[in-house]
């Protein structure tokens, strides 16, 4: 049960992902700035996110625990402001389908490669062919999404 709960909450997490595309490429259309959009974005989700902290009265001083990490992993959300904006720029000119099949298909090579070398701290899986096969049959899609 609780990983079909993990499985619909990651569905749910990438039917978002194309809508976030397209309202924040309208913005960007609107201030004329894919950087301003992204920082629009940015500031939107913070105060959502302290919003939730406070009425789930979390404990902020778990917070500390994060200035023990590396400094390498507070890069985590310029790489994601990079993404936004990437996806800002190449949703109008690349359509919805086609922009997220490139960046899944990349997440999934990447993702193959971190996997089987357990970068960052994530559990090893193996590169193998099943998961060769399926990274495979990703870029394939994007082949025909783009071709189509």
């Amino acid at each position: 049960m609780q990983q079909a709960l993990l499985f619909l909450f990651a569905v749910v997490a990438g039917v978002m992902l194309p809508i976030q595309a397209g309202l924040n490429s309208e913005i960007g259309k609107s201030l004329k700035s894919p950087v301003y959009a992204t920082l629009v974005s940015f500031v939107v989700g913070t105060f959502g996110l302290l919003c939730y902290l406070l009425l789930a009265r979390t404990q902020w001083s778990e917070l500390k625990n994060g200035f023990q990490l590396p400094w390498y992993y507070w890069s985590g959300g310029l790489l994601g402001a990079v993404y936004v904006a990437a996806i800002i720029v190449l949703t109008p000119r690349l359509g919805v389908a086609l922009t997220f099949g490139l960046t899944v298909a990349a997440q999934m090579v990447f993702g193959v490669i971190m996997d089987h070398y357990g970068w960052l701290g994530v559990p090893v899986s193996p590169i193998n062919w099943p998961r060769v096969i399926g990274v495979a049959l990703i870029i394939a899609g994007v082949v025909i999404v783009r071709f189509n």
